[in-house]
């Protein structure tokens, strides 16, 4: 059983509504901490299923918000034009994301290791942090964007980087897959990439049908590879079997 329960926290001035996902069948004690980031939409039913999904492997998880209280359902220019902003600042993106952050380190539970595990949106963020050389274990892009404005130094990224990327994803091309490469290889990171084969973007969206938005579907094998790939791969970085 997950027992979920929303938190309140703050970046400066704006107030933001992340939600705690927990399982009640875990031993009592320290436990890992992952964060996970929501896609464009804001902290909807795609991220909390996704929280729940990585909570049942015994992590507590902080689904946050990159937005703000009340702004995801709300105007979609006004989603869109908070997204841009954060895209093209990357330290306000990593502010914003850092207050989640230092929530799930005050958490006891959490102990230090934390790891951020993000959707489209979500995986920038997740990478950003990265860059940023956040203190986590590690992160994750799932159908994420992969371009940056701000690109890591020599050894600048401490987490180790799993990106798991649709081939046939028109919202990242190749050419950015490429060049975060190179970005990462001149930084000295720990990286890793799997690339599935006729998935688009948004691949573990399971209400996205072929068709509705250009570039963007479900895609089965993709969804259950890359979890798959995710929970491998923070057993690693958290130094368990878990």
């Amino acid at each position: 059983m997950i027992n979920t329960k929303p938190q309140s926290y703050a970046d400066g001035d704006t107030e933001l509504a992340g939600e705690f996902f927990v399982g009640t069948a875990e031993p009592s004690g320290c436990r890992a901490g992952v964060m996970l980031v929501h896609g464009g939409a804001g902290l909807d039913d795609h991220a909390r299923q996704q929280a729940r999904r990585y909570a049942e492997l015994g992590y507590v998880v902080l689904a946050c918000d990159m937005l703000g209280r009340d702004i995801a359902g709300g105007p979609r220019e006004q989603i869109i034009a908070l997204l841009t902003q954060m895209r093209d600042d990357p330290d306000r993106l990593v502010r914003r994301a850092r207050a989640g952050l230092d929530l799930l380190s005050r958490v006891q539970a959490t102990g230090e290791r934390m790891a951020v595990v993000g959707f489209c949106f979500g995986g920038l963020v997740a990478l950003q942090l990265a860059r940023s050389g956040a203190p986590i274990a590690a992160a994750v892009s799932i159908h994420g964007s992969l371009a940056a404005r701000v690109h890591a130094g020599p050894g600048q990224v401490r987490a180790r980087l799993l990106v798991c990327h649709g081939a046939m994803d028109p919202h990242v091309p190749l050419a950015d897959v490429t060049a975060f490469a190179e970005e990462m290889n001149a930084a000295g990171a720990d990286w890793q990439l799997n690339m599935y084969g006729g998935a688009q973007h948004g691949f573990t969206h399971t209400d996205a049908k072929p068709g509705a938005t250009p570039g963007i579907a479900y895609h089965e094998q993709a969804d259950t590879l890359s979890f798959a790939a995710a929970r491998d791969f923070l057993a690693r970085a958290f130094g368990n079997t878990r």
